[in-house]
């Protein structure tokens, strides 16, 4: 009997219970199931106050920068922004950097922690840098592997040097660009590296990832991809390197599934507006290529501009006007959800816009309703256990979405880090035909409020609703299962985990009879599943001695199937037995060498 099959939970119902090194659980025991007690469109019981109406529109806040070409001391403003952000990785500043079409010479951005740049023309041709918009690790010692949170959006560069350099880790989304040259993702030095994520962009000139453990392109344009190192994945790019996992392991599809572009501000005259771009099936290139892309602009004045100061009941007043949500940089505290009931609805952050829960409540729940947009924010756990901290979906969610997808895009997930923080779920989708597309759900194993119990998290992404696709996975360090995947026929294309360092012994992390949990676990009910370019990594630093016996579990059946995945022992602390199932050949030594299945079953 394969270890896989010792899971007997129902469908839908889961049974509860190194960065450095290359560089309560609350008694909530219902979350797993999907957590709400009922819909999520349920009116709350008690009669509010009336309210004066919200406008929509408004001013974008201090933390936005919005430059056109003739702006005095451009340069000197990016600066300044940099020096207060290159090193703050749990800090409270947010920024947005945004130019208006136009050409601007002899720029460089250096991008510190949670600051976006962005043009605001409807193709990135629209706004040109003649310059660069750069990435470094000068911070970190050369050390590029806790380079997160910041992006990079819709701008056509012309690097000084012929090649702009973007030394990114997890939650650092490079989107909607044009490179009019060649782009470097390793840091001065070709120090550590551990990233990342690029979409609907053009490189003129050639990739190098260089020192990049791993990386996940979708529907892009490429003029050459120069190297790989562990797991570099490819859907619906133009240039990219054929299929060779695992020597070198490219895991290259012809094109993506199922896509839709994040929504982005652009300007029309001196007026904002949103724009949403349109469904792509089985998309190959860029979205932009030949101007505008296919999709509709939606005016500012249909969106509550939301400021740090605004709470749930304002931010859902708003939601229940019919108004989209707009999140201007800086954290916004919540002791209530976010309740996104109304087909349609965008909710889009600026400048990594962060939600926090308090009170052990879920930050955002989304009804079984289709079309929602949520894009560009952060959910960071609060000090009391949530549930979950983002539901998409009510428990028993239903409704046939395919014709219009909720898409979640650049939200990232965080639990302990910037301080005590507790959920027993980081993100649970519940409804039909999600697309995550790019999220980085983490459990940090470093910061303020972090240890075994301290930033207790059990489980990371748990999949509950059929035909769910994700496109750029990266789930780390939970403290059981970080994928938890029940629905049928889902899909994932690119994944990257690590097993929490922090266990303290291998009784912590005992599941049953297996020894650890696997990183990303498919229900045994499931008759359909499909996976490429999968990796795990394990780094127990606290008892090196602990072996997990497989990275990866599925019910061993012809419609469950996994191509492409490894299992890493990074320096020997800890090892894997098996890569999925029993199957793979186990880790062994201080090598760092991945041990590889091409195709399962």
């Amino acid at each position: 009997m394969s270890s896989a099959s010792r899971d007997s939970a129902p469908p839908h119902r889961p049974a509860v219970g190194r960065r450095a090194v290359l560089g309560a659980a609350a008694a909530v025991a219902p979350a797993l199931a999907g957590l709400s007690a009922g819909p999520a469109s349920a009116a709350p019981a008690s009669r509010r106050p009336c309210r004066p109406v919200l406008r929509g529109g408004g001013d974008l806040g201090p933390n936005v920068l919005v430059f056109d070409p003739s702006t005095p001391g451009i340069q000197e403003r990016l600066d300044d922004v940099f020096r207060r952000q290159e090193s703050a990785q749990f800090g409270t500043g947010r920024h947005a950097l945004l130019f208006k079409p136009g050409t601007y010479d002899g720029l460089n951005a250096q991008l510190g922690f949670y600051t976006s740049i962005a043009g605001l023309g409807l193709s990135p041709d629209d706004t040109t840098i003649n310059g660069d918009v750069t990435v470094d690790a000068g911070w970190f010692g050369g050390n590029a592997t806790q380079n997160f949170w910041r992006s990079a959006e819709n701008l056509a560069l012309v690097p000084a040097n012929g090649t702009n350099r973007w030394a990114v880790a997890q939650a650092a989304p490079f989107r909607r660009m044009h490179v009019r040259g060649s782009l470097n993702l390793a840091p001065s030095g070709y120090g550590w590296a551990s990233g990342g994520y690029i979409a609907d962009s053009r490189v003129d000139g050639q990739v190098g990832p260089y020192s990049q453990q791993q990386w996940y392109t979708r529907d892009s344009a490429v003029g050459g991809w120069v190297n790989a190192v562990w797991n570099m994945v490819f859907s619906g790019v133009e240039g990219a390197p054929a299929q060779s996992f695992p020597n070198p392991p490219y895991t290259t599809l012809d094109t993506t599934p199922v896509s839709r572009e994040k929504p982005f501000l652009h300007v029309d005259g001196d007026a904002f507006r949103v724009f949403l771009p349109a469904k792509r099936t089985n998309a190959r290139g860029v979205s932009w290529d030949g101007g505008t892309p296919r999709g509709t602009s939606l005016p500012l004045e249909r969106f509550y501009v939301a400021a740090p100061g605004d709470g749930a009941a304002t931010l859902n007043q708003a939601l229940a006007q019919g108004l989209h949500l707009l999140l201007t940089p800086g954290v916004y505290h919540l002791d209530e959800p976010v309740r996104v009931n109304r087909p349609n609805t965008v909710v889009l952050g600026l400048g990594y816009a962060t939600l926090v829960p308090g009170n052990g409540v879920t930050a955002l729940r989304v009804a079984d309703v289709g079309g929602v947009r949520l894009a560009g924010f952060l959910v960071d756990a609060g000090p009391v256990g949530s549930p979950a901290l983002l539901e998409i979906g009510p428990r028993g969610a239903w409704r046939d979405h395919r014709a219009n997808p909720t898409t979640v895009q650049d939200v990232f997930v965080r639990v302990g880090g910037a301080g005590a923080g507790r959920a027993a779920i980081g993100m649970v989708v519940n409804n039909r035909h999600t697309i995550v597309d790019h999220t980085w759900i983490w459990r940090a194993d470093h910061g303020t409020g972090v240890g075994w119990e301290t930033n207790r998290a059990d489980y990371g992404l748990v999949v509950n609703g059929d035909d769910v696709l994700c496109t750029g996975l990266f789930v780390e360090h939970f403290n059981k299962y970080d994928v938890q995947w029940y629905g049928q026929r889902g899909r994932t294309v690119f994944f990257q985990n690590e097993k929490a360092y922090d266990a303290p012994d291998q009784a912590a992390i005992q599941n049953g009879s297996v020894k650890g949990y696997a990183a990303y676990k498919v229900g045994d009910h499931v008759t359909e599943h499909e996976a490429w370019g999968l990796g795990s990594y394990c780094f127990y630093n606290a008892d090196p001695t602990i072996v997990q016996h497989h990275g990866f579990a599925a019910p061993e059946r012809p419609g469950v199937r996994f191509h492409d995945v490894l299992v890493i022992s990074l320096g020997g602390n800890g090892q894997y037995e098996h890569v999925i199932n029993d199957t793979g050949a186990p880790t062994s030594g201080t090598s760092t060498i991945p041990s590889t299945v091409v195709s399962y079953p």
